[in-house]
């Protein structure tokens, strides 16, 4: 089908997508970052509240247990979240290009290899988790609250999964609003059981968890029922589930290197993990309050990444060069802009913002040390995450891949295992952060002016299976 069919049709019925190659950049990005924003800090405000309510109610041990998760969380899913973003770059650049046959069939093979993965992450995560936890060195006071924790996270790390990818598809057309709204519901939801199960009924933390999955599945659950719906670009049919091979070679070119490079950036970040647990308990609790307060500058910097995947991924389909460029610099200076400014605000408030996750003196000024050592350079984490997204939506996922890899994750590993036995201060685990970023931004950087990543599907036919 022509792009200009779509539009018609886009018309003629209730908006189910976008078509990213048409109206002001600027305004197509920001329509689609901002429900993307609202929708992460919605779900960061309702981790945030899990990890209050359980450090409110059950005190900093259990707080600790619930903040040092976020690690091996990331380095379980991160994987299946990267194929997910493979297969979101070869959903919108059909899309762009009016292909709505093989958007159909890169749905389908995306929600079935989802689903398989989303299984097999549930049993490796609740057989590894005692295991990978005792490598990391967590507190012996800690470990049995992580743990439990991690056993029930890991039960219901499957709707977790489907969320992301069946989320995934509706940004990858431009529907970035339902998403959006699904996760206001399940927000709202996860926060009532926390209060409900910990708060209230003084249950353990194996409660929060289970919170968390109820939510996640409710999510799940509403963004299946919006792809079944009739009459959308993207429907989703039970019998048309199958793995179309010449797909899937597309999704595992696209998605394979952010999947591998989240995987390995997970595993780098377990590493220094291991690393802040030999600080005790104080340091845990105080490095997963800094986390919780960089989530929320870490979602505006995503947004717009995302955002810039999909329109350079729509408008490449749709060989519309000029406005490639043109969105791309829109999107890399405001992310680069407000990151800062979201920045110098954590700068400034630093010690409030810490001591409503922890009341240990101790821990409230190692994290407020922490807040002031990496704030002031959110913009080249910005920087970074926003190349990165371009690269993506070019094409050209083994450029950040091979970016990630070599400096986030080897360099950052290299730089903290030698700052440790230097000096065994958390002060040098904190400095290794920026030192990364700035690298990194450079690379890309060079990247960004010098090489020719506006043509990187020329060359590249579309998927001609049959």
């Amino acid at each position: 089908m022509h792009p200009l069919s779509i539009k018609v049709h886009l018309k003629n019925r209730r908006r189910d997508s976008v078509l990213m190659t048409e109206g002001s950049p600027a305004r197509v990005i920001f329509s689609f970052a901002f429900p993307i924003f609202l929708s992460q800090l919605f779900q960061q405000l309702y981790n945030t509240a899990d990890a209050w309510i359980v450090g409110h109610y059950l005190g900093d041990r259990a707080f600790a247990a619930v903040a040092s998760s976020g690690s091996l969380i990331f380095l379980f899913i991160s994987f299946f979240i990267g194929v997910s973003m493979g297969a979101g770059v070869v959903i919108s650049r059909y899309f762009g290009a009016g292909d709505r046959e093989k958007v159909s069939r890169a749905v389908h093979t995306n929600v079935l290899v989802s689903l398989i993965g989303s299984l097999l992450l549930c049993v490796a995560g609740v057989a590894l988790t005692p295991v990978i936890l005792r490598l990391m060195k967590t507190d012996p006071d800690v470990l049995p609250l992580s743990v439990t924790y991690f056993w029930f996270y890991f039960l219901g790390a499957p709707a977790a999964v489907m969320y992301n990818a069946l989320k995934g598809i509706m940004n990858a057309v431009g529907d970035s609003r339902r998403p959006l709204y699904y996760l206001l519901f399940s927000s709202a939801l996860n926060v009532f059981l926390d209060w409900l199960f910990v708060g209230v009924s003084g249950l353990d933390v194996r409660w929060a968890a289970i919170a968390t999955t109820i939510s996640q599945g409710a999510s799940a659950l509403l963004c299946l029922g919006q792809l079944t719906r009739k009459g959308t670009v993207y429907r989703l049919q039970l019998r048309k589930l199958r793995i179309d091979r010449a797909i899937l070679r597309e999704v595992l070119r696209m998605g394979l290197p952010s999947g591998v490079q989240n995987s390995v950036i997970g595993l780098a970040n377990v590493l220094v993990q291991t690393n802040i647990n030999t600080f005790g308990d104080v340091g845990v609790a105080a490095c997963g309050a800094y986390s919780r307060i960089e989530g929320f500058a870490f979602l505006l910097i995503m947004s717009f990444s995302m955002a810039l995947t999909t329109f350079i991924s729509q408008n490449l389909g749709a060989k519309k060069y000029d406005r490639t460029r043109y969105g791309a610099r829109f999107g890399i200076i405001t992310s680069v802009l407000l990151a800062e400014g979201i920045g110098l605000t954590i700068f400034v408030f630093a010690r409030p913002f810490v001591a409503a996750f922890v009341d240990e003196p101790e821990s409230i000024a190692i994290g407020v040390t922490q807040c002031r050592v990496e704030s002031l350079f959110f913009c080249l984490l910005a920087f970074s995450h926003c190349i990165a997204g371009v690269c993506r939506g070019a094409g050209k996922a083994f450029v950040p891949m091979f970016v990630m890899l070599s400096v986030w994750c080897v360099l950052r590993v290299i730089v903290v295992t030698v700052a440790m036995r230097i000096s065994h201060s958390i002060i040098l685990l904190f400095w290794a952060y920026p030192l990364t970023w700035f690298i990194s931004s450079v690379i890309y950087l060079l990247y960004y002016l010098f090489s020719d990543w506006i043509h990187g599907f020329d060359g590249k036919t579309l998927s001609k299976a049959a």
